[in-house]
């Protein structure tokens, strides 16, 4: 009987050296990119992140490294949007017919959308690639040259990839400003001694207390606490919407020229009268404000000074939307601690 255990005994330390041994050789054999998650992410940190996953699906379908990661950058914000925390989801893609993995409902164009949900980050950028080459109206794209980021980001936009009409001009800009085309190249940058990548710097609002705003009506606009974080660019997004802060020499005839919008349409978009000088220190949509605010903030408590321009331009509101919302009369003003709804109450 002795002999028996011993033999169940070898043969036991035999069978677990041989279990290792095969892990070893997997682990050896199995490729696995270096993926970390980041939590508050800085677009550096998502870049250098992420380039690795740009790359590899770039030398697998073409499409440049370059224009996968401004997309995941713009789509993503930088890996802290809703979609990217909770369902890896970096590109904005939707559901569509053809989708039977799993989802997730989110608030964009319209409420409760339905939006791809993937296991990992790796899957979302397989998924991104395979939905370019997949899809008909992407087809052109494939005949750009592969150095064009200009012409494949226009082409993004003019195949209908987004509805937000400068997303074109915001992929280039991402591009040019981090320098992305370097992955194109196939490998990554070597780094540089730079110094770590600063906080956006808090860009104070102030309005002229004498400008009338909208119809032919006076409106105090003396903010004390209206601030926004902008990067470097001078895009930012407030409600998934694009705005710029109004600096000296800016004029009507600039941002047509530089961002591709009418005199009519900055007037339009910002609740704004013909007579309206732009201002520096004021945000201005560069699109149509939205009907409601975003997801995550119900309502505004109002501060000394706050109208109800200021609050919608803060949080990207038609102003005609908040009066609905609050059951307010136009031209009415709240008074300060009053509680400002922002979206629909049920």
């Amino acid at each position: 009987m002795g002999r028996r255990y011993n033999i169940y005994i070898v043969s036991g330390k035999l069978i677990i050296a041989f279990l290792i041994l095969l892990s070893v050789i997997s682990c050896k054999t199995t490729k696995k990119l270096p993926v970390k998650k980041y939590t508050n992410s800085t677009r550096k940190g998502y870049i250098e992140n992420y380039s690795d996953l740009a790359i590899l699906e770039m030398k697998r379908t073409g499409i440049p490294a370059s224009i996968t990661l401004a997309q995941a950058v713009l789509e993503s914000g930088d890996g802290n949007s809703t979609l990217a925390r909770e369902a890896n989801n970096h590109f904005g893609i939707k559901c569509h017919n053809d989708w039977k993995g799993k989802t997730i409902r989110h608030d964009d164009d319209k409420r409760n959308e339905c939006f791809r949900k993937y296991n990992s980050v790796e899957e979302s950028f397989r998924d991104h690639s395979d939905f370019l080459t997949g899809k008909r109206r992407y087809a052109f794209l494939f005949e750009l040259k592969p150095n064009d980021y200009k012409a494949w980001a226009k082409g993004l936009k003019k195949a209908g990839y987004a509805t937000n009409p400068h997303y074109a001009h915001l992929l280039i800009q991402i591009i040019e400003e981090y320098n992305l085309t370097e992955y194109d190249k196939g490998k990554k940058p070597k780094p540089k001694n730079v110094e770590p990548e600063p906080e956006p710097e808090a860009v104070e609002i102030s309005v002229d207390e004498t400008e009338s705003v909208f119809a032919e009506e006076k409106s105090v606009l003396n903010v004390e606490d209206f601030s926004v974080k902008l990067g470097s660019g001078r895009v930012g997004q407030i409600n998934k919407l694009d705005f710029i802060v109004i600096q000296k020499g800016d004029s009507f005839e600039s941002l047509n020229k530089q961002f591709g919008v009418m005199k009519w349409e900055v007037l339009q978009f910002n609740d704004l009268n013909k007579k309206a000088v732009l201002k520096p220190g004021w945000i201005i949509f560069l699109q149509p404000k939205h009907n409601q605010g975003a997801p995550e903030v119900k309502y505004h408590l109002v501060k000394n000074g706050e109208t109800m321009w200021v609050i919608s331009q803060k949080h990207g509101i038609k102003l005609s939307k908040l009066y609905q919302l609050n059951e307010m009369e136009k031209g009415q003003e709240p008074a300060p601690g009053d509680k400002i709804w922002l979206r629909h109450k049920h």
